[in-house]
This record gives C-alpha cells, structure tokens and sequence, in this order.
C-alpha cells in the first residue's frame, strides 16, 4: 500500500483563517494567483507560518515574471501551473530552483501521454476535473481513468475531493499519490475555510496512517 497521502489546502486568503489551519499542520498551504478566481489573493497574509508547511502559487497562464514577483514576495516553495503552459516555460522555472507542479485537467477523453512532454521538467503532476474554468469547480472526475497514468512524477489529486471521500482516497493503491489537495468542499465561503470539518478530514487521513502502521 502506498504511504499516506500529504495534505495541501488551497485557496487560502484571510489571515485569521489561515493561522488556524496552519495549526492543524497541513502539509502544503495554496494561494492563487489567478485574477478571476474567487480566491485570489494580492498579498501575503500577516500570519506566523510553520516552517515544516510548504507555500505553493497557482498560477493560470501567468508571465516568467510575474511568477517570480509572486515567488518572492510569497516566498513561495513550489510553483502550481494551472492554465496552459509549456514544458518550456515548466524548464525554465525549475531551472530557477523553483520546484514546479503541473495540472492537467481531466475528464474521459483526457490523453494522458500529453503529460509525457512535461515529466523531464516538472517534481510533480496535479490532476483536476476538466470545466470550463481553471479548476475551483467542486467536481470530481472519474478517478478510474488514472489508470492510464504512467506514474512517471507523483501525483496532487484535486477536483471536488470532500469530507467523505477518506476511503476511496484510501483504495488510490497503484497510483503514485503524493497529496490530495482540498479547497471549495471545505468552505463557508471562498477563501474562507471551515475550521472544524478540515480538523476532522485530518484526523481521519491520519487515522488511516496509524492502522497502516499497526
């Protein structure tokens, strides 16, 4: 059985809100970066952040330059691709020193061989449900077709995962799943994180980790 999936909460914005989830320790905290999300946020929130917790920026078709303003302002530690980007610009940023994720997003006519291209340049892949917008829809895709994956980079699971989904999360035993990342099931509002039902899907990954362990 694979390890237990880490945890990365994303579309974070208000600082109150932010200091407590930090204090339930995810694994990776996400701001968004892309200008017509509901999430997205212009500045660094004023918050004491663990150092074990690493920040990583969504991006949507953003410049070189604009990702590396954000970068540093946010001190970011891993760099989402969200949009359309090419393995170019996903070499050039690794290049930097930036670790870079890539998304894709699927649903049933999803080629996974188009992820081949990005594998050289990229620490990890994130898959989304295909829609209309970049990602924040609240649906799942159907998780099946990860079965196509060639598991060449570990994997951010994301699209519509909520707090009832610990056990099918669970049966992810051939894919190389490095995190689930969670965001609009576990909001009272965009950016706006319900404390309490995140403290309880926590316990029950962690929960999984401990009968592994038994």
């Amino acid at each position: 059985m694979n390890p237990t999936p880490e945890i990365k909460v994303c579309g974070m914005r208000d600082s109150s809100n932010l200091q407590e989830l930090i204090e339930l320790k995810p694994d990776y905290i996400g701001f968004i970066f892309y200008e017509k999300s509901p999430r997205y946020v212009q500045k660094p929130p004023q918050v004491h952040m663990d150092a074990s917790i690493k920040k990583v920026g969504v991006f949507v078709n953003a410049s070189e330059r604009t990702i590396n303003e954000k970068r540093i302002a946010f001190g970011l530690d891993i760099i989402q691709l969200h949009g359309d980007e090419s393995p170019e610009l996903c070499f050039i940023l690794k290049q930097s020193g930036a670790q870079v994720m890539k998304a894709f997003r699927i649903d049933e006519s999803f080629d996974f061989q188009q992820t081949r291209r990005y594998q050289d340049y990229c620490d990890y892949f994130l898959f989304d449900t295909q829609t209309k917008a970049f990602g924040g829809s609240g649906q799942k895709f159907n998780w099946q077709l990860l079965t196509n994956y060639n598991n060449a980079r570990p994997v951010f699971l994301s699209g519509g995962i909520g707090p009832d989904d610990v056990a099918d999360i669970q049966q992810l035993e051939n894919l190389n799943l490095k995190a689930i990342d969670i965001n609009s099931k576990f909001e009272i509002k965009p950016a706006l994180k319900d404390i309490p039902l995140l403290s309880e899907f926590f316990n029950a990954i962690r929960q999984i980790k401990h009968e592994q362990a038994e």
